[in-house]
Parts: C-alpha cells; sequence; structure tokens
C-alpha cells in the first residue's frame, strides 16, 4: 500500500483532482500501457491509498470509498492524427473557449488562469486542414518542475496533458463540423507511454472524437515530439454531465 496525495495544484473542477493526472499517479503502479476508470471524484490534499488487488489490479481508495480502480492494459487506436509544430500553433490561435468562457479556468491542464509554469496551459484548437474540424491540436513545452528522477517529465504530467484534448474533442461532431460545450467528467483513461520528453522540449497533441453514447463521449489522442517521434498515446471516456455536478455541487 502506498499513500497518495493529490495536492490542490493539479485540480481539475475546484474542489477535486485533474482526472488524467490522477490517473497517471495510479498507473505509476502497472508496467505498461495501463487503463484506469474514475470511481468518484478524487479529494484534493487528502491522504489515499493506492492498493493493489488480488486480481493484478489497483485502487486508489479514500477510507472505504473507492475513488479509482487501474489494470494493464492494450492500449491501441483505430487511427493516429499528427500534426507539425507549425500547425499546432495556429490551431491555439482558433482555441474553443476565450479565456473568459473557460468552464475550469483554474485546472491544471487547460485553465487559462494558471500561470506559465504552474498549470500545463494546453489549449486545444481544431486543424484547419481536416474536414470538419474534426481533430485538435496543442502545443505543450513541459516546465523543467514537471521532471521525475533522471530528469525525464514524471508519467503522470504526460497522462495529463492526454487528458483535457479529449474532452474537447469529445463535444467536437465530425458530421456537422459543430462545436458544443457540454459539461464533460472523465470516467475513463488508457495510455500507453512510449517515451517521456524533456523539460522545454516542444511537444505536439493531437485529440479526436470517436464516438458517443448517450451521455457517453469517446476519443482519443496522441503526442508526438518536433521531430514527429510518437512519445505516448491515450484512449478516454468521458460523462455529460449537468454544470452543477462538474463544479462538484451536483
Amino acid at each position: 500500500m502506498t499513500e497518495i496525495i493529490i495536492a490542490r495544484r493539479f485540480c481539475g473542477p475546484p474542489n477535486s483532482g485533474n482526472g488524467g493526472y490522477v490517473c497517471g499517479r495510479l498507473a505509476r503502479h502497472i508496467p505498461g500501457g495501463a487503463e484506469v476508470t474514475l470511481r468518484a471524484p478524487p479529494p484534493l490534499d487528502t491522504p489515499l491509498d493506492a492498493v493493489a488487488a488480488e486480481d493484478g489490479a489497483w485502487e486508489l481508495r479514500d477510507g472505504a470509498k473507492v475513488v479509482a480502480t487501474g489494470r494493464a492494459a492494450s492500449v491501441e487506436l483505430a487511427q493516429l492524427e499528427t500534426a507539425s509544430l507549425q500547425e499546432a500553433r495556429a490551431a491555439e490561435l482558433l482555441a474553443l473557449f476565450e479565456p473568459h468562457e473557460h468552464p475550469l479556468p483554474n485546472c491544471f491542464v487547460c485553465g487559462p488562469a494558471r500561470a506559465q509554469g504552474d498549470g500545463l496551459r494546453i489549449f486545444t484548437g481544431p486543424l484547419k486542414r481536416r474536414a470538419q474540424n474534426a481533430v485538435l491540436a496543442a502545443t505543450w513545452t513541459p516546465d523543467p518542475n514537471l521532471a521525475a528522477e533522471g530528469g525525464l517529465v514524471a508519467p503522470e504530467f504526460v497522462w495529463s496533458a492526454l487528458d483535457c484534448p479529449t474532452g474537447f474533442a469529445s463535444n467536437c461532431n465530425p458530421q456537422s463540423g459543430s462545436y458544443d460545450k457540454t459539461p464533460l467528467l472523465l470516467g475513463r483513461m488508457s495510455a500507453r507511454i512510449e517515451a517521456r520528453p524533456r523539460p522545454g522540449a516542444p511537444c505536439i497533441i493531437t485529440a479526436w472524437p470517436t464516438g458517443r453514447d448517450g451521455r457517453k463521449r469517446t476519443a482519443e489522442a496522441a503526442l508526438h515530439d518536433e521531430a514527429g517521434t510518437l512519445l505516448a498515446v491515450a484512449k478516454t471516456t468521458w460523462i455529460a454531465v449537468e454544470r452543477d455536478v462538474l463544479l462538484g455541487r451536483g
């Protein structure tokens, strides 16, 4: 059993952890690709227990409550979208939210209210060369304070960087080319890291929708370095919720 504390810096909604970051923290215990399911909003600044289950899975517990479960998984994408650094920078200029409209301005990953070096400040927008604006892209240059032992970016921050872009992609409709602003919460995330980037090295994130089923929306994402080398891939399932639920008031 290992104690994990989700510091307030790593929030998504105001009073709970960013989903990708929390998934990445639990996935540290699982070699190779992993799938993590969030069962409850991860509390901030609270000692949580990462516990190995009998079947090889892991659980993140807040006392008796199971916050998340994780297991080994093969993470393969049906398609892989790429973009150049220049294309991703152009996409950022078309970010889907103006800063004053952002649903979670203090989100660790995508919040525009976070200072440089504090939040990841990943702002996805549509790749204009793609039909129907169904592929989003952004750049990410990891800050030195994200490094783990060995000097590479810690794996939980790679998971984080792939999280919010898929949430925005889940609100894209490839058929109509439209985008809605439905509040979404991450329900499940799978990721496979091929190589972790070095701080200061520009990276490119692409994300795209893969389906809808009732309240569930699915998307995939990829992380490449500036030379086009694949660093990581992810698959996510998001759940449409009321805004009060998103903000932890529901």
